[in-house]
């Protein structure tokens, strides 16, 4: 059954459900629909699946992006070399293979989306996500980028494409406020994702914490439809950071897809 057909059958109550994960590493189900659950899980150097139900810290553990995240209790899988490590070798066909292994990974652990590669252009030294993203230069990112997607893509795994856009910074990475011109934009902060995106079509795009010229990355009516999906021409599906969604209504109707993670109540309005 296409996917127009599955849509066409879904209840307005059902079509609802589908917009926010099931948990912290699951999309919703419905079997009825032939809709299975659909697993999720972080890269974007090695698959990391936390056994068996969401992992909650033991006492005394800290609890990191909101608790369940597995950083105590995963399943074995390799560790690739971060981005900023691997990109020194410049080496396309290095970041396929690198891409396929991890997508073998993901077959093995019934994965269906990882999230990665880390694409975000590199324009401050106190990022503190600069270790899982390419480089300062947008024309490497994203050719690394595309080969990397290729990858992970080749078999079926689903890659996702982040953080869109402007992460500049890890200090009040919720509120704080990336400020670009209109050409600063797009001549320096998009450009791998051009790359990657008309190159290699990854399935996913994950939006940022921060905000762009005051509004929210999720929020952006702009940056979503109008950039990610008008110029750029993305097809896949948008989805929000872990718990980076205040407003779902707002999230929902500026053009993200889906809100992540799910169970209980993420938002705040």
């Amino acid at each position: 059954m296409k996917h127009s057909e599955i849509v066409g059958k879904m209840s307005l109550e059902q079509k609802a459900s589908f917009v926010s994960g099931s948990d912290y590493w699951h999309l919703e189900e419905d079997l009825s629909l032939g809709l299975p659950k659909i697993c999720i899980t972080d890269g974007p150097h090695g698959l990391r699946k936390a056994k068996g139900k969401d992992y909650v810290p033991e006492e005394g553990e800290a609890k990191t992006g909101g608790g369940g995240i597995g950083l105590g209790n995963s399943v074995p899988t390799t560790c690739f070399p971060p981005a900023a490590t691997s990109s020194c070798s410049w080496d396309e066909e290095l970041l396929f293979e690198e891409g396929v292994a991890m997508a073998e990974e993901c077959l093995k652990e019934k994965v269906s989306v990882i999230l990665g590669p880390g694409t975000n252009i590199k324009r401050s030294p106190t990022c503190g996500r600069n270790f899982e993203y390419f480089s300062e230069d947008g024309c490497l990112s994203g050719e690394l980028a595309a080969s990397y997607v290729k990858g992970v893509q080749k078999n079926g795994t689903s890659a996702t494409v982040k953080h869109f856009c402007c992460n500049n910074q890890d200090n009040y990475r919720m509120s704080g406020d990336s400020v670009v011109s209109e050409k600063e934009l797009f001549d320096t902060y998009l450009k791998q994702f051009y790359k990657v995106i008309k190159t290699a079509s990854p399935d996913c795009v994950m939006t940022s914490y921060n905000k762009i010229n005051g509004e929210k990355s999720n929020e952006s009516c702009f940056l979503q439809k109008e950039v990610l999906r008008k110029k750029i021409g993305f097809k896949g599906v948008i989805m929000s950071d872990w718990g980076a969604v205040t407003n779902k209504i707002a999230a929902l109707e500026a053009g993200c897809d889906l809100e992540m993670p799910g169970g209980a109540d993420q938002t705040k309005e």
